[in-house]
């Protein structure tokens, strides 16, 4: 359970730390991660983003002083982190219904959030099957599309680039490059890290390929690695999401594995069939 550990660590940091501008490289420092693996982790095993959990959490302890107190609003506005009292009560009343000055009369109920602490409980009930295997370094050739997690852009963004590439032929050019070991389109998260843009991914549509080039696309190389190869089947995109939630919710607390931090793929057929039986896969890299 080291790796949970890990990640409440994290959270007792930002916890520690809450009326501060976090830096969410220091934080996911807390849970020995990249700063994508730990918001990525973090939204799956709370169905929250970061930004949001920080938001409710200073909201809630604002509304506590302001029904404890008789600090001025506009001095609990400040405090945390809001610049003007126009955006702090908006910011407020869209949390809990009322406005500062409602909340400071009692009226209503406040919707507080409490402190998290991550518990799993392992169901074990439908376990993801999964087969680990090694592959050498492989080159991928495709397009890539640049995106901030904050308020979670990727997860709104990334879909509407499927849907874009599956309507304009992009799936159709990319197949006839896919002459590798890996049968299927590829879905390439690539963490940019600390050195690069922060809070930013490079999400890759791809092929495995052996053709150093490829006209109109680029090329990739994904290190050598242990992969945990999870199997997903039934329809899309829902099926895929809740593997993606068991895998870290179940699998990675008690599997005695850490994510590499290397590029994580998911992987589906070319066929792009929409079924209950669709099936498809996530790899993972592991150490």
């Amino acid at each position: 359970m080291a790796w949970l550990q890990f990640i409440q660590t994290a959270i007792d940091y930002m916890e520690e730390h809450l009326l501060e501008d976090l830096d969410i490289e220091e934080v996911a420092k807390q849970a020995g991660s990249s700063s994508y693996h730990f918001q990525r982790t973090f939204a799956l095993l709370t169905d929250c983003s970061v930004s949001e959990y920080l938001r409710r959490r200073r909201l809630s302890l604002a509304a506590k002083e302001l029904s404890e107190t008789n600090e001025r609003i506009i001095d609990i506005a400040y405090k945390y982190g809001y610049d003007t009292p126009e955006a702090f009560s908006k910011a407020f009343r869209r949390q809990h219904d009322m406005t500062p000055t409602e909340a400071r009369k009692f009226r209503g109920r406040q919707q507080f959030f409490e402190r998290l602490v991550i518990q799993v409980t392992l169901k074990g009930a439908e376990p993801v099957k999964f087969n680990v295997v090694e592959k050498g370094k492989f080159n991928v050739i495709g397009m890539k599309r640049n995106y901030s997690l904050e308020n979670g852009e990727n997860l709104l963004e990334i879909p509407k680039l499927w849907n874009e590439v599956n309507s304009n032929g992009t799936i159709d050019k990319l197949c006839r490059f896919n002459n590798g070991h890996i049968k299927g389109v590829l879905g390439v998260c690539v963490d940019q890290g600390p050195d690069l843009q922060e809070g930013k991914i490079d999400y890759w549509i791809a092929v495995e390929t052996t053709d150093g080039r490829g006209g109109e696309f680029q090329t990739l190389e994904i290190p050598a690695s242990k992969w945990v190869v999870f199997e997903v089947k039934g329809p899309m995109p829902e099926a895929m999401q809740t593997t993606w939630k068991k895998i870290f919710s179940e699998w990675f607390p008690t599997s005695g594995y850490e994510h590499a931090g290397t590029p994580e793929m998911e992987v589906y057929p070319e066929d792009g069939s929409d079924t209950s039986e669709f099936y498809s896969e996530i790899w993972i890299p592991v150490k």
